[in-house]
């Protein structure tokens, strides 16, 4: 599961592009708690921290405890800006939620057992459709990311969101159909050779009906 990430804030007293602005020339990056019923609240954090936190890769679903002055503030981070040219970020959006409030989150999938795949071993392809499940989770248990096995699988194999074990308490948010995580494919030569062989198999050749042509000639012959 996600660890918990505790990330110090103070308030902000004037809002504004330029009041934004000087906070970033003083290595903070501007940001808003929102939720829960109650009145937003503008603050900024440290960018050295921010930066640091979303190098994990974790950051977006995790659970982030804002300390503002003492007084912690249970978030979940829900956007990131980032300026187009140097890629810093210049602002963050966090979502303030109650310690078991059911949550939205794209966890990241990573499969394994590739070793025990007869189809990969064949020369199959993976092809990965999703590298991340959108998740209903509860906020308390918000998983690092989604473990799938490819053991046994076969070229032409599928693997569904109904063959993946989720975490407890955790449900996909598409609920309406068993879509597809990823799937075993042919490689690209082994296509090529299916496709020209059977053409040639359904097709006979010219020596063929030149013979069965021949055939006809001698029995017409003999009668």
């Amino acid at each position: 599961m996600s660890e918990q990430l505790t990330l110090p804030a103070e308030a902000r007293d004037r809002a504004g592009k330029g009041a934004s602005r000087a906070l970033r020339r003083e290595g903070r990056v501007p940001a808003v708690i929102y939720g829960e019923k109650k009145e937003a609240l503008s603050i900024h954090v440290e960018e050295k921290l921010l930066s640091k936190i979303l190098s994990t890769g974790f950051f977006m679903n995790s659970v982030v405890m804002v300390d503002i002055g003492g007084k912690p503030q249970r978030t979940l981070p829900k956007a990131v800006d980032f300026h187009p040219v140097t890629s810093r970020p210049i602002h963050v959006d966090f979502l303030r939620i109650g310690e078991h409030t059911q949550v939205s989150v794209n966890v990241p999938v990573r499969f394994v057992d590739e070793e025990a795949a007869p189809g990969l071993k064949r020369g199959g392809v993976l092809n990965v459709v999703r590298h991340e499940l959108e998740l209903i989770c509860d906020a308390a248990r918000l998983p690092d990311e989604i473990v799938v096995s490819l053991a046994g699988l076969e070229i032409g194999d599928a693997i569904h969101i109904s063959n993946v074990d989720l975490p407890e308490g955790s449900k996909p948010v598409i609920d309406d159909r068993d879509f597809t995580v990823a799937t075993v494919v042919a490689p690209s030569a082994m296509k090529a050779e299916e496709e020209e062989a059977a053409p040639a198999g359904e097709v006979p050749t010219v020596e063929e009906g030149e013979a069965a042509e021949g055939n006809e000639a001698e029995g017409e012959s003999a009668e």
